[in-house]
């Protein structure tokens, strides 16, 4: 019998993300007015004129992009030992972070602030940024090195995961979850 799960998680905006995509907005929209009249003052060139109005039209759709690229979902899915995480932007694009096997996990846990992250360590983060869900991961990755993943499983993953953890490492869970 396999082994399946699947989990959407949502990114919870911080104040800092909401700022900088108001930021982003505001600078956007002033860009597409001064353009545009651009285009209505230069009237009399229809060169310029027709330049303004298409600048205008590209900062309009060009701000509209890059203010819903700032919605981020990440998507987990666990089969049979393997765990893929993707990153979804705007509910439109996927975009493939990294895959990896379980049993190759060096260590596992509760994430906090505390862990040490050493300079060659890659961290990927697709979280909900809510820390009490938070989890980590450390493993030897073919592409990004010595990797830490920091990410929030739902019940149902963490029991598909610790299933495919080595031994020592559900040990480990084991006694920390008594504590």
């Amino acid at each position: 019998m396999d082994n399946f799960a699947e989990q959407l998680v949502k990114k919870n905006e911080t104040s800092s993300d909401k700022t900088k995509r108001l930021l982003k907005t505001v600078v956007g929209i002033v860009l597409t007015i001064v353009l545009a009249l651009f285009g209505f003052l230069t009237i009399g060139n229809p060169t310029l004129s027709l330049l303004g109005f298409m600048l205008s039209v590209g900062a309009g759709y060009g701000t509209f992009y890059i203010v819903q690229s700032s919605y981020v979902e990440y998507e987990y899915a666990f089969t049979n030992g393997e765990l893929d995480i993707d990153k979804i932007i705007a509910k439109k694009k996927r975009k493939p972070m990294l895959s990896i096997e379980v049993n190759k996990f060096t260590d596992f846990g509760k994430y906090s602030d505390e862990l040490e992250e050493t300079a060659e360590m890659t961290v990927v983060i697709s979280s909900d940024n809510i820390a009490s869900h938070e989890y980590y991961a450390d493993f030897q990755h073919e592409i990004y090195g010595l990797t830490r993943l920091v990410f929030s499983p739902n019940e149902k993953m963490l029991d598909n995961i610790k299933r495919f953890l080595s031994g020592s490492l559900r040990s480990k869970l084991a006694r920390e979850e008594m504590n």
